[in-house]
C-alpha cells in the first residue's frame, strides 16, 4: 500500500479540493498520513496570490523533498498552473498538476509508477475551460462543518489579482450535483455547510438554459436558489456562505435568504479600500457608496449579523488622504472583523507596473492603524451578546486553565464554550446547544451557561 501526505496552502477552494484529492487516493488504496510523516507522495495544494505565496509554495515543495528524497512530490494548484515550466527544472518537484488536472490525480500517479516516460508537467489552458471540474468531497475531516465548492473561475480582473489568469472564467457546479454532495455530506454527520467558490457570487451566470440548471427539481439559477435548494437537506441545520461581492447584496437578495431556515447571518463582503479612488484603480466594479447601500440591505433584514471583510493598505498610489478616507468608511460600517493585508506585489498583474509603489514601512504603520480599530470592533461586537441566549454547534472538547469546555460556534461564528461540568449528561460534539452568553472566558471566548441541548 503506497502512503501519501497533504499540504495546503491559500483560500478555501484549495481546502475543499485537498479534501476531494485526498478522498479519491483512500478510494484507490492509499494510505493517508500527515505532511510531517514520510510518505511516498507528498502532493502540495500551491497558492499564486502574491509573490509571497509562490515562495512559501516554493518552500512546502522543498520541505516535502526534504521529508524523503525517494518521494513523489505533486506541485497542484494555483502556483502550478502559473510556474509550470520552472517547476519542470525545480528537482524537488516530480510532478506538476494545473487546477484543472487535480480531478486526475490518481490517473497521473498510476501513469507515473507504471510508465517511465509519462508526461511530469499536467497543466492545461485555463482560458479553454469551460465547465466545472468533475472534484467532490463526500466527507469532511472536521465532521461537523464541510466546505461544498460550487463554483470556480472569476472574470472581474481586479488590477492586483492573478487568479483569473490561473483559475480562468466563471464555471458554475449543477445545483443537481451541489445537492446530491450535501446529502452525502449530511448522511456522514456534516450539520454546518459553507458555500465556496473563487468568485460565489457569480454562481448559474454561466448557465444558458434550464437544461444545464441540470436535473432536481426546478434546478437553481443564481446563489439565492441554490441556497433554497440546499436549505431542505435533511441533517444540514446551517447553511454559510463564503465571500461575496458588494452589489449581489440587494433588498430581494436578503429578503430571500430571510426565509431559509438555516441561514447563517455572518456576511463576508470583500472591500478592499473604502476610497472610491482606489477602488477605481484596483478595477472593483463598485463605489464605496454602493458597498455601504448593499450592508445597510443586509442589515434591514439582519440587524445584528455578523459583517467580515477583506482590506488592502498600501495600495499603489494610495495616499495619505485616501488612506484616511477608508479608514473612516471601515469604522463607520463597524465591521465586526477586518482581515487586513499589506499590498503585495503580484508579477503579471497591472498593479505590479503601477507607479507609486509605496514602502513596506508605509504599509506595515497603515495596517497597525486597521488592526487597533480591528481589535476594538471584534470586542464590542461580542460585548453585544453578553447576556443573550446564543445557540452553539459544539465542535471539540478543549481544556483552557485546567477546566475542561465543550467549544463551539454561534450562528454568527462567535467562538461559544460550555464548562463540562454544567451538562446534566455527557457532553457530544456535532450538536446543538443554547445557553446565555455570561461572560468572556478569554479574549475570544464566550461563556454560556444554563445550558441545554436542542
Amino acid at each position: 500500500m503506497r502512503t501519501a501526505a497533504f499540504h495546503t496552502l491559500g483560500c478555501k477552494v484549495n481546502a475543499y479540493e485537498t479534501e476531494a484529492m485526498e478522498q479519491a487516493l483512500l478510494a484507490a488504496g492509499y494510505d493517508i498520513r500527515s505532511f510531517e510523516e514520510r510518505a511516498d507522495v507528498y502532493i502540495i495544494n500551491t497558492c499564486s496570490v502574491t509573490n509571497i505565496a509562490d515562495r512559501k509554495s516554493r518552500q512546502m515543495l522543498h520541505r516535502a523533498k526534504s521529508l524523503n528524497p525517494g518521494a513523489v512530490v505533486v506541485a497542484a494548484g494555483c502556483y502550478a498552473q502559473a510556474a509550470a515550466e520552472s517547476l519542470k527544472e525545480d528537482g524537488s518537484v516530480d510532478l506538476v498538476l494545473g487546477n484543472q488536472e487535480k480531478k486526475d490525480l490518481v490517473r497521473i500517479l498510476e501513469a507515473y509508477f507504471s510508465e517511465d516516460a509519462a508526461p511530469a508537467v499536467h497543466v492545461g489552458d485555463m482560458r479553454e475551460a469551460k465547465r466545472y471540474e468533475d472534484l467532490s468531497a463526500n466527507r469532511s475531516e472536521e465532521h461537523t462543518r464541510a466546505f461544498l465548492k460550487v463554483q470556480d473561475g472569476c472574470n472581474q480582473y481586479c488590477s492586483y489579482c492573478i487568479i483569473p489568469f490561473l483559475r480562468g472564467n466563471i464555471r458554475s457546479r449543477r445545483p443537481g450535483e451541489v445537492r446530491r454532495e450535501a446529502e452525502r455530506l449530511a448522511a456522514n454527520g456534516v450539520r454546518e455547510l459553507v458555500l465556496t467558490g473563487i468568485h460565489l457570487s457569480s454562481y448559474g451566470r454561466d448557465f444558458k438554459n434550464k437544461e444545464e440548471r441540470e436535473d432536481f427539481g426546478d434546478g437553481a439559477a443564481n446563489l439565492l436558489e441554490l441556497l433554497t435548494l440546499l436549505d431542505s437537506v435533511e441533517g444540514i441545520e446551517r447553511l454559510r456562505i463564503g465571500s461575496l461581492e458588494p452589489k449581489i447584496a440587494t433588498p430581494e437578495f436578503a429578503a430571500g435568504l430571510s426565509k431559509l431556515k438555516h441561514f447563517c447571518p455572518h456576511f463576508h463582503l470583500s472591500l478592499q479600500s473604502g476610497s472610491n479612488a482606489t477602488l477605481k484603480r484596483m478595477n472593483r466594479r463598485y463605489t464605496a457608496e454602493e458597498f455601504k447601500a448593499g450592508v445597510e440591505a443586509l442589515r434591514a433584514v439582519f440587524p445584528d449579523a455578523a459583517m467580515t471583510t477583506d482590506v488592502i493598505v498600501g495600495f499603489p498610489g494610495e495616499s495619505e488622504a485616501e488612506f484616511s478616507e477608508s479608514l473612516a468608511f471601515i469604522s463607520e460600517i463597524a465591521f465586526y472583523e477586518t482581515h487586513i493585508f499589506p499590498y503585495s506585489k503580484r508579477e503579471g498583474t497591472k498593479a505590479a507596473a503601477m507607479p507609486e509603489q509605496l514602502s513596506s514601512a508605509v504599509k506595515k504603520k497603515r495596517a497597525a492603524r486597521l488592526q487597533a480599530l480591528n481589535a476594538e470592533r471584534q470586542r464590542a461586537f461580542r460585548t453585544r451578546r453578553l447576556g443573550s441566549v446564543q445557540e452553539m454547534l459544539s465542535e471539540e472538547i478543549t481544556e483552557i486553565d485546567g477546566e475542561r469546555y465543550l467549544i463551539g460556534n454561534s450562528r454568527e461564528y462567535v467562538k461559544l464554550a460550555v464548562p463540562l461540568t454544567a451538562l446534566s449528561e455527557a457532553p457530544e460534539t456535532n450538536c446543538l446547544y443554547r445557553g446565555k452568553a455570561e461572560r468572556f472566558l478569554d479574549a475570544e471566548i464566550l461563556l454560556l451557561t444554563n445550558v441545554s441541548k436542542t
